[in-house]
């Protein structure tokens, strides 16, 4: 009987904490992107006191590995809570999208290798997006016919699986975006190219046992090679959480929003 109270209390620790969850991310409106054969849930918050008759900027958060599935919500996990703070909703007014990722699918066209293999992913160079990023290029386009978005200040970033997205998007629509953050994410460093000129901020722990730092390095190492704009950030003692670290940093967001297409 003991053990069998301790389970229920674990149980309905559980459920409140889910239920408290879920009330905090319900500034964050439900929404579900659908185009053809594409689908695709996001979140979506608007900023306070949203006016449709002016523009603001858009910032599409990109969610890692852990976060996919159909529940339309754990995509909000790590981030979620950085744009509900009120300095931050106050200081930088800005429709914010966490899209969810299907459990079948991945942000990036990456190819995982065998285990045993002394890297875990092959990225490709090229190639057609997967099926969770094909609806991810259809929501951006959908996003940003809407009168109020400022298309001048479209920014994408992401942690893990959604850093490799960042990059993803960025070479398949180099051309949107003002600037972007990747975290302990990778490419192909030959996709380089494509994004060249969008300004990046780069992270990356040291001790990411997950993903190699050395993905994130190759990448700004190319980037400064060719001159382009580049901030590459490594925490020595972080391991693959240093998303933690790098939603942390003040000037992350002064940094993002300060940038603006000129068209």
């Amino acid at each position: 009987m003991k053990h069998f109270n301790s389970f229920a209390c674990f149980i309905l620790y559980l459920l409140f904490n889910i239920s408290c969850q879920a009330q905090e991310f319900s500034s964050y409106q439900k929404e579900i992107y659908t185009e053809g054969k594409d689908t695709l849930a996001y979140r979506i918050l608007l900023p306070e006191n949203f006016d449709p008759t002016k523009k603001y900027p858009v910032l599409f958060f990109l969610h890692g590995a852990g976060e996919r599935g159909n529940d339309n919500n754990s995509q909000l996990t790590h981030g979620g809570k950085l744009f509900l703070k009120p300095d931050v909703r106050k200081n930088f007014p800005a429709i914010i999208i966490f899209p969810q990722c299907a459990e079948s699918s991945y942000w990036s066209n990456v190819v995982f290798t065998p285990p045993g293999e002394k890297e875990r992913f092959d990225f490709q160079k090229g190639g057609k997006p997967t099926e969770s990023m094909h609806a991810l290029l259809g929501l951006v386009d959908q996003i940003l016919k809407k009168p109020y978005v400022n298309l001048n200040q479209v920014y994408v970033g992401g942690l893990s699986m959604g850093g490799m997205g960042t990059y993803e998007i960025l070479r398949r629509k180099p051309k949107t975006f003002a600037a972007a953050f990747s975290i302990c994410g990778g490419d192909n460093v030959a996709n380089v190219e494509k994004y060249k000129n969008v300004p990046l901020w780069i992270f990356h722990g040291a001790k990411d046992d997950v993903v190699n730092p050395a993905f994130s390095k190759s990448i700004a190492n190319q980037l400064k090679i060719i001159g382009k704009e580049v901030k590459f950030t490594v925490y020595p003692e972080a391991n693959h959480n240093s998303w933690d670290n790098a939603l942390a940093e003040p000037q992350l967001l002064p940094w993002l929003f300060s940038h603006q297409k000129i068209r």
